[in-house]
């Protein structure tokens, strides 16, 4: 049987969801303190409830460029966990060079903490693009490129990620259900409620869940798609070939592993990729002719990778 309380608190938190962010705050003071004045809550059923509404009104408010740093630096850090860095000065060297070039070309040239690019030391093919400008590509993806062209293609896919903010968005799902966290544990103390306390415990390892999926599951296929569309842009406004991604993606048909680990996961097929792209390009493009320069300079510095 439930307690005024409870009857007090359950329509209550359900108003919370419903009230935009900026009048949040604002309706669960007036809320509680009508409970209070009518003996129905107690001052801590109160304070509960005022922490519940501030943490649903934090988990609509934009990211910072310093939150969105940090966040992408935690990221970073798993992904360095499962991956040593190619240990290759020449390499790394002329990756950055190349990532730099193509991120001042895309329509976020400036980051909190800019951009840095890593090469990963592992022969899956893989890249990974966290929220704040930090960019993974192994070697096995490397090796799927054959010029310059589509090497600028991959890093400028991954570039368009970061500039499309997909990885805030995935992130932005986990600080609501960071939020939705919060409001259990503060309902399972107001309330008393076994089913609220276990909806807590299930919302308990969110973050490693957000972790998990930008490495492991990838983003969805609309945003790849996106990323492509955007690595396009980019390589073209540098002079670049934009056929360059489709070769890469007919190498990489060729190398992924059925099952694999790798781009088979998190990634839409090569084949679909390539169909969308020249989808997209209907024949527009006209074909680019290849700059000896650029293709020296890539075999010198990614010829043994």
């Amino acid at each position: 049987m439930k307690t005024a309380a409870q009857h007090f608190c359950l329509p209550l938190l359900a108003l919370l969801f419903l009230t935009s962010c900026q009048t949040m705050e604002s309706a669960a003071q007036i809320a509680t303190a009508i409970g209070q004045s009518t003996g129905t809550i107690t001052e801590s059923q109160a304070e509960s409830i005022r922490k519940s509404a501030q943490a649903v009104a934090r988990s609509a408010e934009e990211f910072t460029p310093e939150q969105e740093y940090y966040i992408g630096r935690s990221v970073g850090a798993v992904v360095l966990a499962k991956y040593k860095p190619f240990d290759q000065a020449q390499v790394s060297q002329y990756v950055n060079l190349l990532g730099q070039t193509l991120a001042q070309a895309s329509d976020l040239p400036s980051l909190y903490g800019g951009y840095h690019f890593l090469v990963l030391n592992s022969d899956d093919i893989n890249a990974f693009a966290t929220p704040s400008g930090l960019i993974f590509v192994t070697r096995g993806l490397l090796r799927c490129c054959r010029t310059e062209d589509a090497l600028a293609a991959v890093l400028a896919h991954e570039i368009g990620h970061i500039e499309l903010r997909h990885g805030m968005a995935a992130i932005q799902k986990a600080r609501i259900t960071e939020a939705l966290t919060t409001l259990a544990a503060e309902g399972a103390k107001t309330l008393g409620s076994r089913e609220v306390a276990q909806l807590t415990q299930t919302f308990g390892g969110v973050i490693t869940d957000v972790t998990q999926t930008l490495i492991n599951k990838g983003y969805a296929r609309s945003q790849e798609y996106e990323a492509d569309r955007t690595a396009v842009k980019i390589v073209r406004r540098l002079g670049y070939d934009p056929q360059g991604l489709t070769e890469m993606l007919e190498v990489m048909k060729k190398n992924l592993k059925p099952g694999g680990g790798d781009f088979v996961k998190t990634h839409p097929s090569p084949e679909d990729r390539i169909t969308e792209l020249r989808r997209e390009d209907r024949g527009s493009a006209a074909p680019v002719p290849p700059i000896a320069p650029r293709q020296r300079r890539f075999q010198q510095a990614l010829g043994k990778i």
